[in-house]
């Protein structure tokens, strides 16, 4: 048994069931290693969209994938969707293929730094030295990358310890660090804060927002008047009708400002206080009124469900009766597209148990109030805020649970990051719905470069920089093109209808939803 050999038994020894791939010369032996069937290997064409789609893997099975980078630059590739990644608390591990060390003496063009490239988006880095160590690096990188909040892990693999002979050593049991348990007097002094009746929001984020937590956190509103809110980007909700309600903290400083003015008490879980996305010349960073008081119920590392049941108990609030969210009325919208009626279609078109990463910026804005009451479904967020995000990410959710139907909404430049996905989609047949709102536009720039105080609109040459309108992309030929039948709509109506078609396929679908 060779190093590569050695290092995916590894893998599917501590639970890793899947690797993202990219792979070059120096990845070949790893490549051949991939043949175990307890590994599935899927082939993406962009490391974007490896690392994308292992954070969307991550977000909906709780466990992290594997990704297959080529050397420094494969990497480098890749490292937006690792930023990303990282700040959702998205475990990965990173395979990153290096020269042998007796070639590397003679720099070669693709000798790079691979070190000095993960560590700032990795919790842990590792050259595996030798290959009779690999398994136990391999081992170690995976428990790290299953801690809770999830790790990114990084482990280079020079091309000497794939081909080099491994012995035949089986996974040491490494287990990951368990999740911490909330301070008791912290929850006593929440708990205190809460029957004071001064008003107060819990917000809640990463794991509080399942299920079950989030029904903890609806007795605690039912039994204390408290509001019940979330980030405005959030890793996953479960939402949807017959489910607890968030209330989501507007992205905007003035009107983030106005929504959490009255709140004398910010308790947080698994989260910090809302702070706004950029610094903009004459607008405040913390968008909480200057006399409110951040409590932490439970910290990033710990166990914010085991937090919730303390403060439930600590309140008696346990047969506080919950209030559930109320199915939408259905509305099929009709005319033209704009926010309000996109929302209302959306809503009609999530599918029951859906999964829903959004990426559509100014062009889905309205959608997630609009969308309280569909269908229960899942909802995935960037909170890294760098673009290029969902459609990687739907293609590790879609491969995470085949049996639900992913709906990915984006805009048009960002789609343009990582169109490659696409390709993947065709190939896996995944049952993935993507929306792409095709402004020709970089839409969101147009209202922030007013809110910079660069000037009330740009001018010609500034516009030149943020419209994607010369040439006018064809999104139906560019997804057929990769094997993705498209549809084109330019009503609400229409749009409507296509996102109901699209539910009833089995494979990949793209809806271009064209905005004048």
């Amino acid at each position: 048994m060779n190093g590569a050999n050695a290092l995916v038994k590894t893998l599917a020894e501590t639970g890793v069931e899947i690797c993202f791939a990219n792979p070059g010369t120096s990845e070949m032996h790893f490549l051949a290693a991939l043949d175990d069937p307890r590994i599935k290997s899927v082939l993406c064409l962009f490391e974007g969209v490896c690392t994308g789609a292992a954070d969307g893997w991550y977000r909906m099975r709780d466990k992290p994938a594997s990704t297959l980078l080529h050397l420094g630059p494969g990497l480098a590739n890749g490292l937006a969707n690792i930023h990303n990644a990282k700040r959702a608390a998205s475990g990965m591990v990173n395979i990153v293929g290096e020269h042998s060390a007796r070639h590397l003496k003679y720099d070669p063009p693709l000798t790079s730094d691979i070190e000095g490239l993960a560590r700032p988006l990795s919790h842990w880095v590792r050259r595996a030295e030798s290959s009779t160590s690999i398994v136990w690096d391999t081992a170690t990188a995976v428990a790290k990358a299953s801690e809770h909040p999830g790790q990114i892990a990084t482990l280079i693999l020079p091309g000497d310890t794939a081909w080099q002979d491994a012995g035949n050593s089986s996974a040491p049991s490494i287990p990951a660090a368990a999740r911490k348990a909330p301070d008791q007097a912290r929850v006593e002094a929440i708990a205190k804060a809460l029957r004071s009746g001064e008003p107060a929001m819990l917000i809640l984020a990463n794991k509080a927002t399942r299920t079950a937590p989030l029904e903890l956190a609806g007795k605690i509103a039912a039994g204390t008047g408290c509001r019940l809110g979330s980030q405005f980007f959030t890793a996953r909700i479960e939402r949807g009708a017959g489910r607890v309600p968030l209330e989501r903290i507007p992205y905007a400083v003035p009107q983030a400002l106005a929504f959490l003015k009255d709140i004398k008490h910010i308790i947080t879980l698994e989260t910090r206080e809302p702070v706004a996305f950029f610094s903009y010349p004459d607008r405040p960073s913390l968008m909480k009124a200057p006399d409110a008081v951040v409590h932490t119920l439970a910290d990033a590392d710990e166990d914010s469900t085991l937090a919730l049941e303390m403060l439930v108990e600590a309140l008696g609030v346990e047969r506080a009766s919950l209030r559930y969210q109320s199915a939408a009325q259905a509305i099929m919208p009709t005319g033209k597209l704009d926010a309000i009626s996109i929302a209302h279609a959306l809503c009609a078109g999530i599918p029951e148990n859906g999964i829903v990463v959004d990426e559509s910026l100014t062009s889905g804005r309205e959608s997630m109030s609009y969308t309280l009451g569909a269908a229960p479904h899942d909802m995935i967020n960037n909170l890294g805020g760098s673009i290029g995000y969902s459609l990687p990410v739907a293609t590790g959710t879609a491969l995470a649970c085949p049996d639900r139907r992913t709906l990915c909404l984006v805009g048009d430049g960002s789609a343009m990051y990582t169109i490659q996905a696409l390709w993947t989609h065709a190939r896996e047949q995944l049952p993935i719905t993507t929306v792409v709102f095709a402004n020709n536009s970089y839409n969101i720039l147009k209202a922030e470069y007013a809110n910079m105080g660069a000037g009330a609109a740009p001018g010609a040459r500034a516009l030149g920089m943020i419209d994607i309108d010369r040439p006018t992309i064809d999104w139906l030929a560019m997804s057929q093109s990769m094997g993705v039948p498209g549809v084109r709509v330019e009503t609400a109506e229409h749009f409507v209808q296509a996102l109901l078609d699209a539910n009833r396929e089995a494979g990949p679908r793209l809806i271009e939803v064209k905005l004048y």
